[in-house]
């Protein structure tokens, strides 16, 4: 079996749908020969009836003329080098309207035909063959049926490429001709590549691994967030070894009828088991891979049935055949067990998000299919997008280009690619907004607030931005970036960052006495990352080491109902004390420097006011030696920003962007 040559993917591909809108030669067979009967049919009973007509003459015709009846008809000639006869039909109305047909054969000349056709009003035409009646009397019944086969057979064929075809599967294939990616286009997942590496080695030469006694993995899982290229990971491998590739997504197995599902899988492993050595891809396997018996009223019957179908299949077909799933999901905590045990999905590989030296090699991948100036530092963008995945990256180029095209410049710079990334994480900025001279105050001093806290903080991530021109929907957004990727947090860190936080608010409140609906998402970003410290991070000495956020993982109907929280109320009273203490800490930290530095926050504010946009090392020098230096950057130099707004906070959960109700300078909502 090692030795089996594959065969020609050509002769084992799936019917086009090219070949499925008609059917087989013996089909066709058939219905000329049902056509050609129910002609000759209507053939016999048209020369029946025509036998039931008088057989007159034509004095007797011209009696009947002459005398006042009613008489009509044709007068055939004979085609030409035959009978000199000419055939007279027609018909007479007799007493109470009826009509009686009569017919003969004469030889007329031209004033017989003259009388005819002037006192009677008879036509001529030429004389029909025996071929040319067929042909007239088929022609009304070839219509009727060819109506009957648009109108009816091609909708039953157009629900699902037949009533007979819902259990074939929807797997698309793309055979080693049409698929050119290879590992050369996916940056960014060395480690990921290096692992699958052994799968192409196998594909190409199993021998290598059978000598050994060696197994390779029947399937491998592909765990990532969305848009990290596990799909572009499997074509790659599909691509190097040289294998057909079969591609579906999960939701394709689900249809409305009961049974589809499992007919499917079990038609798309006997296509693959055609075409070995090939791949198998199921793209967000979760969407019938999810674990069963959990949900309200039990569970869905028919996805069940997928999911035993496709474990079934997995335990049926040895590796040997040259058969290799490989499945994508970015939700393994609901996948069903049974699916990750050894011998079925026997290899989670995590795709994660890549780092600085992983987002460079992406951009300089994706940088080949546009056009980027000289200045352009690939490096510096890949700094300035912690966090981002490869398919947001691509995103950044694009929008890029399209902001060049737009002022019709002949490279990208780097003032587009900072806006292209302003623009794909906070949205576009939104310079017509009308905001009064009080609300633009008030976001000014907010904004200064946290960009003067930022400064003093020096386990604050180092600003690079603070900005008061209204951006999604923030009205403002103090922006800092990191040195490098942030993998661990400390906790004086976390302290700090609160404090910031909360600084824009406490800024507000000194300046104008009062306080605005500005400091909303601060709020929700200082209290999430307080009640993460306390009840994930073990950084509280109240509550100790102690996990107190299990209830929140499970996030799927069914399994939550069970979960208790895991802790008394009591205990929940400490938490939120804990939660409010941090929270008070960080805003009377960031209260004293404020008061402290007055001076340096009003200066701050009043520089925004009038240049609406600061870089980090303009409010660095204003700290420092109390003065404004209006020095703006050289265009197309300035580094993109960090991850998030005024702080990057990876760690903390997001449920989504919030919302903002009339906020005042609110910072721009941070991102995941």
């Amino acid at each position: 079996m090692a030795d089996k040559k594959p065969p020609k993917i050509k002769g084992d591909k799936p019917k086009a749908d090219s070949e499925d809108r008609f059917p087989n030669p013996r089909s066709w067979m058939l219905w000329a020969l049902g056509i050609f009967m129910v002609a000759m049919l209507f053939q016999v009973g048209k020369t029946a009836n025509s036998g039931a007509a008088d057989k007159v003459d034509y004095a007797t015709l011209q009696g009947w003329i002459s005398s006042g009846v009613e008489v009509k008809g044709y007068i055939e000639h004979p085609p030409p080098n035959a009978s000199v006869m000419c055939t007279i039909t027609g018909y007479r109305v007799v007493e109470g309207g009826k009509k009686k047909p009569f017919s003969f054969e004469d030889k007329l000349d031209e004033a017989q035909e003259k009388f005819l056709k002037e006192n009677a009003g008879f036509q001529s035409r030429d004389k029909n063959t025996l071929l040319m009646g067929f042909l007239v009397n088929l022609l009304p019944i070839l219509l009727i049926f060819l109506l009957i086969w648009f109108v009816l057979i091609r909708q039953i064929r157009s629900a699902g490429r037949g009533a007979m075809n819902f259990g074939k599967s929807k797997a698309r294939m793309l055979n080693k001709e049409k698929n050119k990616i290879t590992f050369k286009d996916v940056a960014g997942v060395d480690e990921a590549c290096e692992e699958v590496s052994e799968l192409v080695e196998f594909l190409k030469d199993p021998k290598k691994f059978q000598k050994l006694g060696g197994r390779i993995p029947k399937g491998v899982l592909m765990v990532g967030a969305p848009g990290t290229g596990k799909t572009l990971l499997a074509k790659a491998i599909a691509g190097e070894a040289e294998a057909a590739f079969f591609s579906i997504s999960g939701s394709d197995f689900v249809e409305m009828f009961v049974g589809v599902g499992a007919s499917r899988v079990r038609d798309m492993f006997e296509q693959a088991r055609k075409s070995t050595p090939c791949l198998v891809f199921i793209d967000e396997i979760d969407a019938v891979g999810r674990s069963r018996g959990h949900g309200l009223g039990g569970g869905n019957d028919e996805r069940e049935q997928t999911l035993n179908a496709l474990l079934v299949e997995m335990d049926g077909f040895d590796t040997q055949d040259g058969i290799i799933i490989i499945a994508a999901t970015n939700r393994p905590d609901v996948l069903d067990p049974a699916l990750l045990r050894p011998g079925r999905f026997d290899r989670q590989l995590t795709v994660n998000l890549p780092d600085v030296r992983g987002r460079e090699d992406i951009l300089k991948v994706h940088a080949k299919k546009v056009k980027l100036a000289k200045a352009v530092d690939l490096s510096i963008i890949a700094r300035g997008t912690p966090g981002f995945s490869g398919a947001e990256l691509a995103n950044l180029l694009n929008e890029a280009a399209l902001l060049a095209a737009r002022t019709d410049k002949k490279a990208i710079n780097m003032t587009e690619l900072e806006e292209a990334r302003d623009k794909v994480r906070w949205g576009r900025e939104r310079r017509s907004m009308a905001m009064t001279d009080e609300d633009k105050k008030i976001t000014a001093w907010h904004e200064a607030g946290h960009a003067l806290v930022n400064v003093l903080l020096k386990k604050c991530h180092p600003l690079h931005k603070v900005t008061i021109i209204p951006r999604g929907q923030a009205l403002g957004a103090t922006m800092s970036l990191p040195k490098d990727d942030v993998l661990n947090r400390q906790s004086k860190e976390m302290r700090e960052t609160i404090a910031m936080t909360m600084a824009g608010r406490i800024a507000e409140e000194i300046v104008t006495g009062d306080v605005s609906t500005g400091a909303s998402s601060d709020i929700k970003q200082a209290t999430g990352m307080a009640r993460a410290m306390v009840t994930q991070w073990g950084m509280s000495d109240e509550l100790g080491m102690v996990l107190y956020g299990d209830s929140d993982e499970y996030v799927f109907l069914g399994k939550e109902i069970s979960q208790n929280k895991g802790y008394s109320e009591q205990t929940a009273q400490q938490i939120d004390a804990e939660v409010r203490r941090l929270i008070d800490e960080g805003y009377q930290l960031a209260k004293k420097l404020i008061k402290d530095n007055r001076d340096k926050l009003d200066l701050i504010a009043n520089a925004l006011l009038e240049h609406e946009t600061l870089d980090g090392k303009q409010v660095e020098d204003i700290v420092l030696t109390g003065k404004f230096t209006p020095t703006a950057p050289p265009p197309g130099v300035d580094p993109p920003s960090g991850a998030d707004a005024f702080t990057p906070t990876p760690d903390v959960p997001e449920s989504g962007k919030p919302t903002l109700d009339d906020g005042l300078g609110d910072p721009a909502p941070a991102t995941a």
